[in-house]
């Protein structure tokens, strides 16, 4: 009996000259910073919370992203939002319970990594290394459960 090999789809890795392509961010702007105010929104983060996730835009320039007009965010500040939007989304997937999912990042925290402390002023404070670190821990977390 031969056994036919089956095709395995690949995962291309978005080439590296696309992430500072311009068209490319300007596309994914709009819709990265609405996401990121919806979860601010539902983490009931404070103005400076947001900038300091953000990695601490200038004031005028926040408030126009929450006035909906975002431009071209630069790719640092897309990774940012993509590592909120994807710790958002493990905590929801992790803690069935909406509540205590958008409560987490505020509760304090026994883990080594928080210290005692909220996950949020670790991300706030620690950039985004911080952001990371939170981001994997929850996906490590998730691996465990699966």
């Amino acid at each position: 009996m031969e056994l036919r090999r089956r095709a395995i789809p690949t995962i291309r890795p978005v080439a590296p000259g696309r992430r500072n392509d311009p068209k490319v961010r300007r596309q994914m702007s709009a819709p990265a910073i609405r996401s990121f105010l919806q979860v601010a929104d539902i983490w009931q983060l404070s103005t400076e919370e947001q900038r300091a996730l953000l990695g601490w835009p200038p004031e005028s320039t926040f408030y126009k992203y929450k006035a909906g007009q975002c431009g071209t965010l630069c790719f640092d500040m897309l990774m940012r939002i993509s590592l909120v939007l994807g710790i958002f989304k493990a905590l929801r997937i992790l803690y069935p319970e909406k509540d205590l999912a958008d409560r987490w990042v505020r509760l304090p925290n026994s883990h080594a990594m928080f210290g005692g402390r909220p996950a949020l002023a670790l991300m706030a404070e620690g950039g985004m290394d911080a952001l990371y670190s939170v981001r994997r821990l929850l996906d490590a977390r998730r691996g465990a459960g699966s």
